[in-house]
């Protein structure tokens, strides 16, 4: 939702808020929120203005269905070393720490990768970079977004160092204290021939009513990492390991926003074929509907019963795919985020996570659970 910058300072200036401009669309102040409509941005003012008069509210430009991507680089002054490009399962707006990525990326074409990094030796170079940092952007209709440049150390070097095997931190205090980059052998970049997910662990199941809808501030209290030679296998296992357990049979409920429905010819086709079923929302129900794509129709709580709620009591759903839109589609939808955690299911709040999560059961039925030493993975770089 756009406003004009009179708007907002005139909103504002009625309960006494400073606030600070960019572009004219609202992301947040010290408490980070996407807001949807007008009562949206009061209530946000009104909620910060309650905690401290004296910080600014900063606007910013929320960028919707973007691929996030984060790249850790190591700079001298004069060369660079990218350790690492992780592609973001989660599209941009999921707050870094709680978006699971990819190691090498897994859908971003090989033109954005190498673009991004003539991008990362540039700001290095500009900026004077001598150690680590770390830079993330935004990918949409292969236009390359800057959305932050941090010279220092990400919370993905050890992530990036367990992958391949690099120690990046320790090369870090090398370079910090005099050694050049070109001594290490190392080379633009470093390429594995198999994936790494990082994966985000959330404390959920311990808060009671705390909405696990991810947004732009991070909640996330742990992370996992699956590694393989297969994106989906490797997803899967990082899927296992941070406690979502998928289901290879059984129904899936599917209740998506609408910008999100062109999406699931692809995605309920996938699902269907591999031997699962589909209940849906009215509303998705109907757009499944009209595309001839077979589904049960199961009514929300406030709709009368049966609902979902009697639907999860008896076991009757494997699996949650719930991408809202708006304060409004967030509250009625919260229910069903919120049982997913109760029942132990495995939920998914992106579209985006959604995908990845049917590439993973298509990996797991395709394929045997296999586990190898981090050291045979490190043996296949040398086969490059």
């Amino acid at each position: 939702m756009a406003f004009r910058e009179e708007e907002i300072y005139e909103k504002a200036a009625t309960i006494g808020f400073p606030v600070l401009l960019r572009p004219s669309y609202v992301l947040g102040g010290r408490a980070m929120e996407v807001i949807y409509g007008e009562a949206g941005l009061l209530n946000y003012i009104k909620k910060i203005f309650k905690q401290d008069i004296s910080f600014p509210i900063l606007i910013d430009k929320f960028l919707e269905d973007a691929i996030e991507v984060d790249v850790d680089v190591l700079s001298d002054g004069e060369s660079t070393y990218i350790a690492g490009i992780m592609e973001h399962i989660e599209e941009a707006g999921v707050h870094s720490g709680d978006s699971a990525c990819s190691l090498p990326a897994f859908s971003l074409k090989p033109s954005a990768v190498e673009k991004i990094k003539d991008i990362t030796e540039t700001l290095c170079r500009e900026f004077h970079i001598k150690g680590l940092a770390n830079m993330q952007y935004a990918v949409k209709n292969d236009e390359i977004y800057i959305i932050e440049v941090n010279p220092r150390a990400s919370r993905t070097i050890p992530f990036i160092s367990k992958a391949t095997g690099v120690p990046v931190a320790k090369l870090a205090t090398k370079v910090l204290l005099g050694e050049k980059i070109k001594t290490f052998g190392l080379g633009r970049s470093f390429h594995i021939n198999y994936f790494c997910v990082k994966e985000a662990v959330f404390p959920f199941s311990k808060f009671t009513n705390v909405d696990p809808m991810l947004g732009p501030e991070m909640r996330s209290t742990g992370e996992v990492m699956g590694i393989d030679l297969n994106f989906g296998m490797a997803y899967a296992k990082s899927q296992i390991a941070s406690g979502q357990n998928l289901p290879l049979s059984g129904n899936v409920l599917i209740s998506v926003k609408d910008e999100d429905k062109k999406y699931l010819n692809d995605l309920c086709g996938s699902l269907i074929d591999m031997g699962l079923n589909i209940l849906a929302t009215k509303g998705t129900s109907e757009y499944l509907n009209k595309y001839g794509i077979k589904n049960k129709e199961i009514n929300k709580v406030k709709e009368g019963r049966p609902h979902i709620i009697d639907a999860l009591k008896n076991k009757e759903i494997s699996m949650i795919f719930n991408t809202p839109s708006g304060m409004k589609s967030l509250k009625d939808s919260y229910i069903i985020r919120r049982s997913a955690v109760e029942f132990l299911l495995p939920y998914y709040t992106t579209i985006r996570g959604a995908t990845a999560a049917c590439m993973a059961i298509k990996a797991l039925k395709e394929n045997n659970l296999s586990v190898n030493a981090l050291q045979d993975y490190y043996k296949r770089i040398n086969d490059i």
